[in-house]
């Protein structure tokens, strides 16, 4: 038995938050009986409707990786015309990227059916670690301890990220940048009040889920096992 309003969230008809809603507007029935918030319910066996239409069955989760390559978008469909990470991902099934990667960045972005697990990845209080390598010009000694401040972005300072230089030549600059929390642009910001200029961003690390051997625009299926930890994780 579930919570009525976590198997709304698993079909992909809402938030629990938004299902929660329902509930309480008395839009929700099981087996023709009114529902109230705090009742559970047997995914396979009830009969769920909402405004007098049923539930869709549930569908298999699908959880996967791709290599995002710089010059896609993660929207699913762009105005502008252009290419969507979306595109790249032949599983046979409709997922949707989850949280974002701009355009000219590029590396590990997560697809899922999984609309609960989804909502709790992209919550801004989720503390789960994103890992970047980020290559910059125009970085100086100075550099790496600008790039560690918590600065202020859209009114609220960031969470401590933490930096690690991995390598550095005549012109540019790569450093490992770890991240808390998803603010939009987040690095390249950070490095724009550092004084640098980004040559290429690439996420390595999600969580437990790593880039590891995938290369450029493939894709792969999530272990088990790293659905169980991307999970608990989250829980």
């Amino acid at each position: 038995m579930e919570r009525i309003q976590k198997i709304i969230a698993s079909r992909g008809i809402a938030s629990r938050r938004a299902a929660e809603q329902m509930i309480e507007e008395g839009r929700v029935f099981v087996n023709g009986r009114l529902a109230s918030l705090g009742d559970a319910a047997d995914p396979v066996k009830d009969r769920i409707t909402i405004d007098g239409k049923a539930l869709p069955q549930a569908e298999q989760k699908v959880y996967l990786m791709l290599y995002k390559p710089r010059g896609y978008v993660t929207t699913m469909h762009d105005e502008l015309g252009r290419k969507t990470a979306a595109e790249l991902v032949d599983c046979g099934c409709r997922v949707y990227p989850v949280g974002r990667l701009d355009a000219a960045s590029e590396g590990l972005l997560l697809f899922t059916n999984d609309g609960e697990l989804a909502q709790r990845l992209m919550h801004p209080r989720g503390r789960i670690a994103k890992v970047y390598e980020v290559t910059v010009r125009g970085a100086d000694e100075l550099t790496i301890g600008l790039l560690r401040r918590r600065i202020e972005l859209d009114g609220r300072q960031i969470q401590q990220p933490l930096v690690q230089l991995m390598r550095s030549n005549a012109d540019k600059t790569t450093y490992e940048i770890t991240i808390f929390e998803g603010r939009n642009r987040q690095i390249r910001r950070m490095c724009e009040a550092a004084g640098v200029t980004v040559a290429r961003l690439c996420r390595v690390q999600e969580g437990v889920l790593r880039l590891g051997s995938l290369t450029v625009g493939k894709w792969r299926y999530l272990t088990d096992d790293e659905i169980a930890s991307l999970k608990r994780e989250n829980g």
